[in-house]
């Protein structure tokens, strides 16, 4: 099966000669640039371009074209050599960057054909020259990760970032771009759509973009871009960093599953705007491949304008408290205001400019709130079930997928929303497979809507939070094959539990105790060394028969209770390797009461994105920076909505057999 990557996500290579594939939607430049292991080339000898076309263990396409394919043997490559980049780059006189071609697509493929891994480059806009993937050894074992590096200046400005002194980059970087010969074009080209997930880092426009840069292309529709910007990686994702003085952390949006084998359906129409009136919304207008796509796209579109919105109306209201304080100022120190009745007409005067303004940018936010109002109103209702609120219709007919089915692209955890607009709510969406843990925090410590409310019903709301999840993660799963799993050591959850319990969708009863802890952890453990195992010895048919190689969930209530060293550093390890291999982690606790185990459970505590079970603004946007409010998506109170998604849960595993 093809791992299909995004930025920042690596994955492990079973094989050591493989085959690297390009399918560009242009005639491209493809080379390859050998890096020690500190990414530094170690001269112009280590690239190969259509004038050097063989180094070690590697054979480089010799012209310009859409398709190109590298061959590697990655046992004869020097010892020097940990890093093996993957360049494309736009012939002079071709397209005026990435961005204005449909997005190419890398993948690793083994000798027999089959893909062992791929990346759609998205989020591009003028880059001419972009570092597509790279293949690099960690700890004696080959890798593959997802770039997407872009650089406006070219090839040039690429080899001087990777190492090589501006002048040898330019002159190998001319030297390539001059053995490249005329452009040809392979028939029958494999359609790639060029729409990237808002939220995929974008480039910086002469430098290097890192993993958290936010430069935006245009969007066709209402103005929005195709590539907005975080990265968190990895996993990514996925969406939303912290703002607790740690940085914020980003997630990438870039999507990670996209079929290239027929063409993307017909966008919906927009009916005609009357006469001086914005365009009247539509769900799905967005671009993409798939109508889940494009609500995917329209989300985070709307996200972007509700930033965008609020931080220029904020920093009208800024430049106008600022002018205010300056006309005051001069107002102060002038002579001749200081007697008679002019130095209050003057303040009155200024205090009036600064009202004409404000009240200018609040008809103007006004105006753009309205309309995205006018936009969730029919974005909401269309949302498929792993989108949409626990209170829309379309719970009312949700079936598990068919195991044959696609996963959905993400999963709604809540609804996020600025103090200037609080009505206005923004689905927040979580990329899936999750590239990283949730952690529900249940400290009264964490926000001041926490430390009002009393602790037995905190820990409760977070617990009745993660089975809510849970739930939602079940239900879109396709043939409800995710495993799931609930450690609760001092049995405090048991009442939020009864849910999951009755139902029957547990693999097994919450494991009690130190013991239960343990045997949970060595067994989910267990999979994931054996899993890793077989994927970087290729051979996955000598698995244990009795191992569920589907994906898992592990749900961690009230930790540290029970955990002993050896637990923790298990579970320290099923946080870091687990999301590899499909084991994923959802912790409900209250970092203080771990206080004792001190910096030891930092890493774990960074690699989970923290979620609060009551309104709390600590997550913030990667375009402005904003500190948005978050609210969980809960079922509503009295619904009967959570027992019949168990129910169809556990119907559909009885259908197939599990």
């Amino acid at each position: 099966m093809t791992a299909e990557l995004v930025r920042g996500q690596n994955h492990p290579l079973s094989r050591s000669r493989v085959e690297i594939r390009v399918s560009a939607g242009t005639p491209v430049l493809a080379l390859a640039l050998l890096g020690d292991e500190g990414g530094r080339p170690t001269g112009p000898a280590a690239l190969a371009h259509p004038g050097a076309r063989q180094l070690p263990g590697l054979e480089a396409p010799g012209e310009v074209a859409d398709r190109h394919r590298f061959a590697v043997d990655l046992d004869a490559v020097g010892a020097e050599v940990h890093r093996l980049g993957v360049l494309l780059v736009l012939p002079p006189g071709g397209p005026i960057g990435f961005g204005a071609i449909p997005a190419s697509h890398v993948s690793v493929a083994d000798p027999a054909g089959a893909e062992l891994a791929g990346f759609t480059l998205a989020g591009l806009s003028t880059e001419t020259a972009v570092v597509a993937l790279e293949l690099y050894r960690r700890q004696g074992a080959w890798k593959v990760r997802a770039v997407g590096q872009g650089y406006a200046d070219g090839l040039g400005a690429l080899l001087a970032d990777a190492g090589l002194t501006a002048p040898a980059a330019g002159e190998l970087a001319a030297t390539a771009l001059a053995a490249a010969g005329r452009p040809t074009t392979a028939p029958d080209p494999v359609p790639v759509s060029g729409t990237p997930y808002p939220g995929t880092p974008g480039p910086a426009t002469s430098a290097a973009s890192g993993p958290a840069d936010a430069t935006l292309a245009p969007r066709p529709a209402h103005g929005r871009p195709t590539s907005p910007g975080p990265g968190t990686g990895t996993g990514g994702s996925e969406g939303l960093g912290r703002t607790d003085g740690a940085g914020p952390p980003t997630i990438d949006y870039a999507h990670p599953r996209r079929s290239r084998t027929v063409p993307p359906p017909a966008a919906p129409q927009v009916p005609p705007a009357a006469p001086g009136e914005p365009p009247r919304p539509v769900a799905g207008d967005a671009t993409g491949w798939s109508m889940d796509e494009r609500l995917y796209n329209q989300v985070w579109g709307m996200f972007e304008d509700l930033a965008r919105a609020v931080a220029a109306y904020r920093s009208a209201v800024e430049f106008a408290d600022s002018r205010l304080d300056r006309e005051l100022d001069q107002a102060l120190s002038d002579p001749r205001h200081r007697l008679g009745g002019s130095g209050n007409a003057a303040r009155d005067a200024a205090l009036a400019r600064r009202e004409e303004l404000t009240d200018q940018a609040r008809t103007v936010l006004d105006r753009d709130l309205a309309q995205l109002a006018a936009e969730v109103e029919v974005v909401e209702p269309a949302l498929p079930a792993a989108y949409a609120r626990w209170d829309n219709p379309v719970w009312h007919a949700h079936r598990v997928p068919g195991s044959g089915e696609d996963s959905p692209m993400a999963l709604r955890l809540g609804e996020l929303h600025l103090p200037e607009c609080p009505d206005l709510q923004i689905p927040m969406l979580v990329r899936l497979p999750l590239e990283r843990g949730l952690w529900i925090d249940n400290g009264r410590t964490g926000s001041e809507a926490a430390m009002a409310m009393d602790t037995d019903r905190l820990r409760r709301a977070a617990l009745d939070m993660a089975v809510a999840h849970a739930a939602r993660m079940l239900a879109v799963h396709p043939g409800g094959g995710l495993g799931l799993h609930v450690i609760d050591a001092a049995g405090a959850g048991s009442a939020a539990l009864e849910p999951l319990v009755r139902s029957g969708v547990l693999a097994a009863p919450p494991a009690a105790g130190a013991a239960g802890v343990a045997r949970t952890l060595e067994e989910l453990t267990r999979r994931v060394d054996l899993v890793q195992m077989a994927v970087r010895a290729g051979a996955p048919e000598d698995l244990p028969p009795d191992l569920d190689t589907g994906d898992q969930l592990l749900i961690v209530h009230d930790f540290p209770h029970g955990f002993d060293d050896r637990a923790v550093t298990r579970l320290r390890y099923l946080a870091d390797e687990g999301p590899q291999v499909g084991v994923h982690l959802l912790m409900v606790a209250d970092r203080d009461e771990a206080s004792a185990y001190g910096p030891l459970l930092d890493p774990l505590w960074r690699s989970l994105m923290r979620l609060s079970p009551v309104p709390d603004n600590h997550l913030a946007d990667p375009w402005v920076g904003h500190a948005w409010t978050f609210e969980p998506s809960l079922p509503p109170p009295g619904s009967a909505v959570l027992d019949r998604v168990l129910a169809g849960v556990a119907e559909a595993r009885r259908s197939t057999g599990r």
